[in-house]
């Protein structure tokens, strides 16, 4: 099941303790069939007791649920899968061996392999633990079947992963493009790392994020997409019931934790691991429409917000108002960031549509995410369309995307804004105040001062399909600052 905003399929909504019972015609010792019933209003997930004999090589995992006829305008029933291991299942723990959400109805696990989505390891024997979220549930209920089939054997050894370098060959200090929301077979995505990796080359980027459905499992898995010219770092979309967020540029091997609820005040902890694995807390289209994919954890916690997700919607636009308002109240110290991601799963999503374009000191992981924490960045449909945008005061003085122009109260500033591969495209400039100036040309110039103006940032639109209301973005870009102090 595909948790993207376009699609109301994913990880889950609400489910119920279940009641397992072994299946009396289970045929032999190495099969196990495990059944149950979900009432509607059943908790989030539902852990499903399962013992592992000694000596397992392989343990094969597959599911089958009802799909009762439901009337119109009632969910019917959705039921995702997962699985941890002996070391059991605390939130946050060492426990978690996989997760696959809908996406696939069977799963494998060995020493030496596993399923994409799931990690490869020793089958210890010992109480593991099916994971069920029903993402949604019928009014009939949600009944479900379990087979598990254990293979006895040798057990094999498990390879050492191979991470992808935090460098790639660069340009030193410019304007990189990247693509910090894709997923691969590893989730929900129809396409491989390697398949991926090529894309993004042709698309022109830079940088990507492997950011898979809660799961770490793809970390490992960029070993032939590796490109001397392409940064591929390791994340994950923590899928939570009440809002997606993206790590963005973790350690490799780092999982986050899911299983929370706004309500239940987790989520500070768990921002906090991702930072602490040097990535980037970016909540993922705030404003989406399908089940538990709009953002209900606030902003005190994130690096960055994704304000444009994919083909411009109208929650696009949405989260751009929004993202705007919360700039009002700053003061350029302390504000959030906006990036642009294309949230690719398969055809017709595009990789690197949108993309984020950071200015950083190098193509390495830290430097990009240094130049998107301090917001100097932009977004843009493709590697087609530059922005260059820029605050120049009285004496010379200067400042870029995300920067801070110092001069006094009531200098004059001059403001401009340049965008090639935009044809037909209008040209805005926004302030605290709201829309400032457009122009219909390729490039355009507009004084200020900061008395009158607290920011100045940029969107660049289509032209208006439905007037009143604005065209699609083009491209827009974070905030240059004007402090009146």
């Amino acid at each position: 099941m595909a948790l993207t905003r376009r699609e109301v399929l994913a990880t889950g909504m609400s489910g119920a303790a279940a009641v397992t019972t072994p299946h009396p015609s289970a045929p032999s010792a190495d099969t196990r069939i495990l059944t149950g019933t979900i009432p509607p209003g059943a908790p989030d997930f539902v852990e499903i007791p399962l013992d592992v004999p000694r000596g397992v090589s392989e343990l094969r995992v597959a599911y089958a649920y009802g799909k009762p006829p439901v009337p119109p305008g009632t969910p019917g029933n959705a039921l995702d899968i997962g699985i941890f291991d002996e070391r059991g299942t605390a939130l946050g723990g060492r426990g978690f061996r996989g997760w696959s959400g809908g996406a696939r109805g069977e799963f494998f696990l060995r020493a030496d392999d596993a399923t994409p989505g799931y990690l490869p390891g020793p089958i210890g024997a010992g109480r593991w633990h099916v994971l069920l979220g029903p993402y949604t549930v019928a009014p009939q209920g949600l009944p479900y079947e379990i087979t598990v089939r254990f293979a006895f054997g040798e057990p094999g050894r498990t390879p050492r992963p191979v991470y992808p370098p935090g460098r790639a060959r660069g340009r030193g200090r410019a304007w990189y493009r990247g693509d910090c929301h894709i997923h691969s077979v590893h989730s929900d995505g129809r396409r491989t790392p390697a398949e991926i990796a090529a894309l993004a080359r042709a698309a022109g980027l830079d940088f990507i994020n492997s950011s898979e459905h809660n799961t770490h499992s793809a970390h490992a898995a960029w070993a032939d997409a590796l490109s001397p010219d392409l940064l591929i770092m390791t994340g994950e979309e923590i899928t939570t019931r009440t809002g997606h967020v993206l790590a963005v540029g973790t350690d490799p091997g780092t999982f986050v934790d899911w299983r929370y609820r706004a309500r239940d005040n987790r989520f500070g902890r768990f921002a906090r691991t991702i930072r602490g694995a040097g990535g980037l807390v970016v909540p993922a289209h705030p404003h989406a429409t399908c089940i538990g994919c709009a953002w209900k954890f606030g902003f005190a916690d994130a690096d960055a917000v994704e304000v444009w997700n994919g083909p411009w919607t109208p929650d696009d636009e949405v989260s751009l108002a929004s993202w705007d308002a919360t700039l009002r109240g700053a003061d350029g110290e302390r504000w959030l960031p906006a990036v642009a991601n294309s949230d690719h799963h398969r055809d017709p999503d595009r990789v690197g549509g949108p993309q984020t374009v950071v200015l950083a000191e190098d193509l390495t992981r830290e430097a990009v995410l240094a130049g998107m924490r301090a917001g100097r960045s932009y977004g843009a449909e493709s590697a087609q369309v530059s922005v260059a945008f820029e605050a120049v005061g009285p004496r010379g003085e200067h400042a870029g995307i995300g920067e801070r122009l110092r001069v006094a109260p009531d200098a004059d500033v001059t403001v401009r804004l340049t965008v090639t591969g935009a044809p037909g495209c209008e040209l805005r400039l926004v302030t605290d105040q709201g829309p400032a100036v457009t122009s219909s040309d390729a490039a355009l110039e507009w004084h200020t001062t900061p008395a009158r103006s607290a920011y100045v940032r940029a969107e660049v639109r289509h032209p208006a399909t439905l007037p009143p209301l604005p065209g699609a973005l083009a491209a827009f870009t974070n905030p240059v600052w004007l402090p009146a102090g």
